[in-house]
């Protein structure tokens, strides 16, 4: 069976056994980041992943996922063992532990590639990056993984509900992304770097045209290509700003701009 019950970030699988809830063992490790093993203790499969469940449900999200990797170590060839698989990525998730989900989720498609859950075991990847993006002042390998895993949802399953959720997600990393090139460009132009600011500014147009950066990304442009004596391309992209953006700040500055540096352009 399955069940649907984690509303943050979208549905997640696990089988609800009939069983009796057992007490973890002493081996059930709690150091933050630590990636420990149970004591082993053998207990048949359908024991072992309710108690797995149990612990989950109890929001023990670390040691649910240790219990979850016994089921597979202790039972590797049953059903149970792939399901339990899945669980554990989740888990780790649940718990924060970004790349131990990670590498449990890819653990599993790399076993099971043409698994139905598979959607699920890419979803809990994007997640995991997704959750880990960083503000734009710091570098932006994350974010990128992100947007690399949630276009990697819609290309493969552009009709399930995880493609719905990435392509909201992607508005966000596109807009985190775009920040960085806006952020590398200012630098460059506060340093009167004029054309390494310029082609920055250009790469926030060209790779994230739909994001809120591009009316200060064109005014940036107007700017940079004023120092570097070039009013017709300052005017392009003065131009450019006033049909898309008229009311903007950034069009009100251009305009200013462009009639104080160029009015004969």
């Amino acid at each position: 069976m399955t069940l649907s019950r984690w509303p943050a970030s979208g549905r997640f699988l696990a089988a609800a056994l009939l069983g009796t809830a057992l007490v973890l063992t002493a081996g059930c490790a709690r150091n933050r980041g630590d990636r420990k093993e149970l004591a082993y203790v053998a207990r048949d499969v359908e024991t072992l992943y309710t108690l797995a469940y149990e612990t989950l449900q109890r929001e023990q999200y670390r040691e649910a996922a240790l219990i979850f990797d016994e089921v597979e170590r202790q039972h590797p060839y049953s059903v149970w063992a792939r399901r339990a698989q899945l669980m554990s990525a989740f888990s780790h998730y649940a718990a924060r532990q970004y790349s131990e989900a990670i590498l449990s989720a890819q653990r599993f498609l790399a076993l099971h590639p043409g698994n139905r859950d598979a959607p699920y075991a890419h979803y809990i990847i994007a997640l995991s990056h997704y959750e880990q993006i960083a503000d734009v002042a710091r570098d932006q390998k994350t974010t990128q993984q992100a947007l690399d895993a949630l276009t990697e949802i819609t290309r493969r399953y552009p009709d399930s509900r995880y493609a719905a959720d990435a392509r909201l997600k992607l508005d966000l990393v596109q807009d985190h992304l775009a920040g960085k090139e806006m952020e590398i460009g200012r630098f460059y132009a506060r340093n009167r770097q004029w054309i390494a600011a310029a082609s920055r500014f250009r790469t926030v147009l060209t790779r994230y045209e739909t994001t809120s950066h591009v009316p200060e990304a064109l005014y940036r442009l107007v700017e940079a290509h004023l120092a570097l004596g070039i009013p017709e391309e300052a005017k392009r992209a003065a131009a450019v700003l006033g049909t898309n953006f008229p009311g903007s700040e950034w069009y009100e500055k251009g305009y200013a701009l462009m009639q104080r540096h160029a009015p004969a352009a």
